[in-house]
């Protein structure tokens, strides 16, 4: 998996060396033409210094229950109850997490287990934050196997302005608790779909940490 041990993800990097070359040229447009073009020889440090912020990769650390369901990502929980999940037409606990621009945007796997089906669905951009986001947006998700042989799913949900979800889990791929598996750019959702009679641990409004905070644990 990429981004292992990097403080800030691969993906980042075209935005913050993009931003910081045109801050560069900027500068010297300002130097040897008009000042004006140093006002936008600042936005673009600042937009690359906000890249650098957006992308950065934190190192964290996940409990070793094995029974325990660890959230995929940072931010507030938005959603929480039994659900009919779309892709397997099961019923489902579901949690939904909600990322602002201002969170880590790292993905990690919420359990040690294997992808055993994955599936990609395009879609509308509606404002995360509106149920018909989980079902209308487009979406990257992954269906995992628990060594008990429990099955959940995990689905990155696009929104209003973030655009690219992106996903190095494959099918067949075995995922370790915690590990990061994707990101999505610039503000977004994680739907989190577990076996109906999951202890929920967390509730509406709660913030969460991406690979420490506990969902729930399994049955």
């Amino acid at each position: 998996m990429r981004n292992t041990n990097t403080p800030v993800a691969a993906e980042g990097y075209p935005f913050i060396l993009g931003f910081l070359v045109v801050a560069v040229v900027m500068a010297l447009l300002g130097t040897y033409l008009h000042p004006f073009f140093f006002a936008l020889a600042i936005l673009g440090l600042l937009l690359s210094l906000f890249s650098i912020f957006f992308f950065r990769n934190p190192e964290r650390n996940t409990p070793t229950d094995e029974n325990a369901v660890i959230a995929p990502a940072d931010g507030v929980v938005i959603f929480s109850g039994k659900v009919v999940e779309p892709h397997t037409k099961v019923e489902m606990e579901k949690i939904s997490i909600f990322m602002s621009v201002f969170n880590v945007h790292i993905n990690r796997a919420p359990l040690s287990a294997k992808v055993v089906d994955s599936f990609y669905t395009k879609g509308k951009f509606y404002d995360v934050r509106d149920e018909r986001a989980s079902f209308e947006n487009e979406q990257q998700g992954m269906v995992l196997e628990a060594p008990s042989g429990l099955k959940l799913v995990v689905v990155q949900v696009a929104g209003l302005i973030a655009r690219r979800i992106v996903c190095y889990a494959k099918t067949g791929d075995m995922l370790t608790r915690g590990r990061r598996y994707g990101l999505i750019r610039f503000g977004s959702r994680l739907d989190v779909f577990l076996p109906v009679g999951t202890r929920i641990n967390v509730s509406m409004g709660q913030k969460t940490v991406a690979g420490e905070t506990v969902l729930g644990i399994l049955p």
